[in-house]
């Protein structure tokens, strides 16, 4: 017999900021771990609740598998668009999001620690947060699962970054990757993009390199055979993982699958098989601190 589930919409207090989040918890046991999902540009934490299909959702398949899953609306969107309407520039998102997390962590067990698990543009926060994880025992970085985020962008990609109308090639790619209802049940996930967002696109290919180097926990990344946003030859590739320390990080591909993964067909197996990753980051001893305090630079 399946645990019952226990899912639910909470307010969270980060240093003051309010972030509104989902949180779906295993019911009669501590949970293994929780996993923080960051979701991408112009979306909200609903897309990891799988609106149309809940039954392939993140929330779903985790709590049933032992772990607690807090998915938060990033600063910006959700409860704290009225407070940060601009947003906030990525290291000050992750700030935000870990003063989040802590929050949470006041009140609920945590089990052996965070997991992350990242979409598109939350990857980037991700990619900041393994980078500047700080020191804390009770709450320690267990690996990083980032889907549809690489280094360089493709050509065209740059002149279309809110192309998120349903069907658009980049965001979505063919429309039969997606289960019937999709589109109309995404409708209520897509949210304004703070202007804070665009800011810092032209950076990001040097500043991957420079977070990919600090990181030291196991990651995972994702890229879905029909992904258009990045640049993604032999060469590209193979740049992705090396710019990890050695042995750190490997590269999957999502068979039949568009950008927006945790969307379509392909949102279970990928679910399924970043849970299994997070279960190999459980049995690996903890890392030592990369970083002083998750603020710096």
């Amino acid at each position: 017999m399946k645990p019952a589930l226990r899912t639910r919409s909470l307010v969270l207090d980060a240093d003051g900021i309010p972030l509104s989040a989902l949180v779906a918890e295993p019911d009669h046991h501590t949970p293994k771990a929780v996993i923080l999902a960051i979701h991408g540009r112009g979306m909200r934490a609903a897309y990891f609740a799988g609106p149309a299909h809940p039954d392939t959702s993140l929330l779903t398949l985790a709590a049933e598998l032992g772990y607690t899953v807090l998915a938060i609306d990033r600063p910006g969107h959700g409860a704290s668009a009225h407070r940060l309407p601009a947003g906030q520039l990525i290291a000050d998102q992750a700030a935000t999001l870990h003063a989040a997390l802590t929050d949470y962590a006041r009140a609920h067990p945590t089990g052996a620690g965070v997991q992350l698990l990242a979409h598109s543009f939350g990857g980037k926060i991700a990619l900041r947060l393994a980078a500047h994880w700080p020191h804390d025992p009770h709450l320690p970085l267990l690996g990083c699962d980032i889907s549809g985020l690489a280094q360089h962008y493709a050509p065209g990609a740059w002149e279309r970054p809110d192309d998120l109308a349903g069907g658009g090639r980049l965001n979505w790619g063919p429309l039969a990757l997606y289960p019937p209802g999709t589109f109309h049940a995404a409708r209520t996930l897509l949210t304004p993009v703070p202007a804070l967002e665009s800011r810092e696109l032209a950076t990001w290919p040097a500043r991957y390199s420079a977070l990919a180097a600090r990181v030291r926990v196991p990651v995972r990344l994702t890229l879905a055979d029909h992904e258009h946003w990045w640049r993604l030859d032999d060469t590209s590739r193979a740049a992705l993982t090396a710019a990890f320390p050695p042995g750190l990080a490997r590269l999957a591909t999502a068979r039949r699958a568009g950008h927006n993964l945790s969307l379509g067909h392909a949102a279970r197996p990928y679910h399924l098989r970043a849970l299994a990753f997070t279960d190999d980051c459980l049995t690996r001893p903890a890392p030592a601190p990369t970083a002083p305090a998750l603020a710096a630079v």
